[in-house]
């Protein structure tokens, strides 16, 4: 009850401060015209596919770059080492407006629909005039606006890409959830703006799957909606998380009916991460700084004997508790002779090979 008082306090704190100047308590309210089509689940697990691999190759280059930190005169200067690196963020970000805006108000853009209200270039359509802001979006060809954005958004991409890389692990307090939304976000906007088009090119002509939902004049395709599982895909590519990452999702956008698109995503990111590298990036950074922490996914070989991972005192023999013929007279026998907090459990007493450890406490509220 203390932890769900907590929360009613915070929520309740939240509403009233308002933090993001809506009538939402998220951070990146989405809300499409549009509901996701099945047959989108193909790009969707493609997004997924994509953001293993980004995380992947995002985790391999950062842990090789911190290793170097370490091993190098350049982890003796992190004051220098984070001058320069704002400095090179700085002269490299400012040219392309996508990075030099904030990069929450970046994902909020390529989250958001085309609209009235929206006159970025990424919302530059050929003859797509909105005479009614109430009404459905018009499906339209993809203006020059668009196209710029698509290069600029891509050069972004790189760019936010390998920033991430030198910045994550420095002295300073730099977070990874925001950038790997961000490139995600790209990622799946671009994906998304390339579907938009190829229906745009083949409506009058598209497949059965389509159920005639894309042969009107109406969009049915959502390049934001794109966005918010892209940056799903990569955020989860990254740190391989799954339910805790939809819980996320769900919490930054309040989109409740785009749950499945997320699940498919960040299961396909999981999977394919896990081919490539099976620790995430918090679970590599403790490995690397060598933190003791025993992972519940970690698998170990039983080829150790007992007697060399526990030393008996004033050399008495070693109690051992065999895995299958140890009786409960015997446990109560040991427990009698000995005042070990705990016994190592062996395969048998001829072969003790270590299979695994039992406390006192366990054994005398079991016998």
């Amino acid at each position: 009850w203390r932890s769900f008082f907590c929360a009613l306090v915070a929520a309740f704190v939240l509403q009233s401060i308002n933090p993001f100047g809506n009538e939402h308590s998220v951070l990146f309210y989405v809300e499409y015209n549009k509901p996701w089509l099945f047959f989108e689940l193909i790009p969707f697990l493609f997004l997924g596919i994509v953001g293993g691999l980004i995380g992947s190759l995002f985790i391999r280059a950062n842990i090789y770059w911190c290793k170097f930190r370490k091993t190098s005169k350049l982890g003796q200067y992190p004051v220098i080492e984070v001058i320069v690196v704002a400095c090179v963020t700085a002269l490299f970000a400012f040219p392309n407006k996508y990075t030099r805006m904030n990069a929450s108000e970046l994902i909020y853009l390529l989250f958001t629909q085309c609209g009235v209200t929206n006159e970025h270039d990424i919302c530059d359509y050929v003859d797509r005039n909105f005479t009614n802001a109430n009404h459905a979006v018009p499906i339209a060809e993809a203006g020059y606006g668009v196209y710029t954005a698509l290069w600029q958004l891509s050069l972004a991409l790189v760019f936010k890409m390998i920033i991430t890389i030198f910045t994550f692990g420095m002295k300073v307090p730099a977070g990874l959830f925001i950038p790997s939304l961000a490139m995600g976000a790209i990622v799946g906007r671009i994906v998304g703006i390339g579907m938009e088009q190829f229906v745009f090119s083949y409506h009058e002509s598209l497949p059965w799957f389509f159920e005639g939902k894309c042969s009107q004049d109406e969009s049915c395709i959502t390049p934001g909606l794109y966005a918010m599982v892209g940056a799903a895909a990569v955020l989860g590519g990254v740190t391989r998380m799954t339910v805790s990452l939809i819980v996320i999702m769900f919490e930054l956008t309040g989109g409740v009916r785009y749950i499945v698109p997320l699940m498919a995503a960040s299961m396909a990111s999981k999977w394919v991460g896990d081919a490539l590298g099976r620790m995430g990036i918090y679970d590599a950074h403790i490995d690397l700084n060598g933190y003791p922490f025993l992972d519940v996914k970690d698998e170990f070989g039983h080829t150790t004997l007992a007697a060399d991972v526990m030393q008996p005192q004033r050399n008495e023999p070693l109690a051992v508790i065999t895995q299958d013929s140890t009786t409960v007279a015997e446990l109560q026998q040991i427990m009698k002779s000995t005042d070990h907090n705990g016994f190592p459990v062996v395969v048998s007493r001829e072969s003790q090979y270590l299979v695994g450890f039992v406390l006192r406490r366990d054994l005398l509220l079991a016998t």
